[in-house]
């Protein structure tokens, strides 16, 4: 062999190793790029990641939410991945204890029902309704089932809107049309007037105990309710849609900006035992009843410029950021696992 090939030999073996080396490097540079954590805080491209990190809390959870109106299921580990779909149409509901409460729309000839379901999503109980379904909300046993609609107007940011807010004993089968007939009561003193609304209700785990908001005199205020007293009772104001921990300890809540709701609202914390409060990572406009994932995770809807609703959640504490948890759905609700 002559010396020129030889050389050109050598060249070419030292072309090709500093080539695979290259693409070696490329190589885990991609795979680093895969393994980032994706911004899922950024509204304007809602993502999720491959595994929700609130499947480590719930091994095998599921959450149920709304799907397009449709009752659905889906894994926390994988929320973005396959749902269970029913045919059960709602414009909102919740689970809790086996029991699911659906509010459904209104029909060409009826108006919107209250739906009580098993487990086996089979129908318990039927409330025929009047109004715009807005809230409900299960007790953590799944006894006691609560309902708000919109009687007049149709938003919470307008000082026009009327409300009726009740509740069923699915073990006794008594219904409380109204929780306006209950006594109100603000620092200790009876409080009448003929502008009280209710809305929103959340279960203690007595099943007698709740909370919800009384808004009279343009004053909206977090109350405890009293199903055997009859009695509202109020504990702080500018507290909307309040939403009781799972440790009964907190309620998280909506707050008007500048105490002002055609400012639009933040999702809050309230700790009963203070009444200090903890705003949240969230920075957007939460119109909706949070819901807790655990003691250290609340869920709530966002709608998109569309109109397509996005579950995200937030740490409880005021600390990280928000997350894109199961996109295209609201109304969450988190299940034990299967089986």
């Amino acid at each position: 062999m002559n010396a020129p090939t030889q050389r050109v030999k050598i060249l070419v073996t030292v072309l090709a190793a500093l080539l695979l080396a290259a693409l070696a490097a490329a190589t885990v540079v991609r795979a680093r790029q895969n393994a980032a954590p994706d911004p899922a805080g950024d509204a304007r491209t809602p993502a999720v990641a491959a595994a929700s990190p609130d499947a480590a809390r719930h091994p095998g959870g599921r959450v149920r939410v709304l799907s397009n109106g449709l009752l659905s299921t889906v894994s926390l580990a994988d929320p973005s991945g396959p749902r269970t779909v029913t045919s059960t149409h709602c414009d909102r509901a919740y689970t809790a204890g086996g029991t699911t409460a659906c509010l459904t729309p209104a029909g060409a000839l009826s108006g919107p029902r209250l739906l009580v379901l098993d487990e086996g999503q089979r129908t318990r109980r039927t409330v025929p309704l009047t109004g715009l379904p807005n809230r409900t909300r299960v007790s953590p046993d799944g006894r006691m089932v609560a309902w708000t609609l919109f009687v007049g107007g149709d938003s919470y940011a307008g000082g026009g809107f009327s409300t009726r807010t009740g509740i069923l004993d699915t073990r006794t089968g008594r219904v409380i049309p109204s929780l306006e007939d209950f006594a109100v009561f603000r620092e200790g003193r009876r409080h009448r007037a003929a502008d009280i609304n209710v809305w929103g209700v959340t279960f203690a785990a007595d099943d007698n105990r709740f909370y919800a908001t009384v808004s009279s005199a343009g004053t909206r205020s977090l109350v405890e309710g009293d199903i055997a007293a009859r009695t509202l009772r109020t504990l702080a104001d500018d507290v909307e849609c309040p939403s009781l921990s799972p440790d009964g300890r907190r309620i998280a809540f909506k707050q008007a900006v500048g105490a002002d709701p055609a400012k639009g609202w933040r999702v809050a914390v309230l700790d009963l035992a203070t009444l200090r409060r903890t705003e949240l990572a969230e920075r957007r406009n939460v119109d909706d009843q949070a819901a807790w994932l655990d003691d250290a995770t609340v869920a709530y809807a966002l709608q998109r410029p569309d109109g397509t609703n996005d579950v995200w959640t937030v740490p409880a504490d005021g600390s990280g950021e928000p997350r894109l948890l199961v996109p295209g759905a609201n109304s969450p609700a988190v299940l034990p696992a299967s089986g």
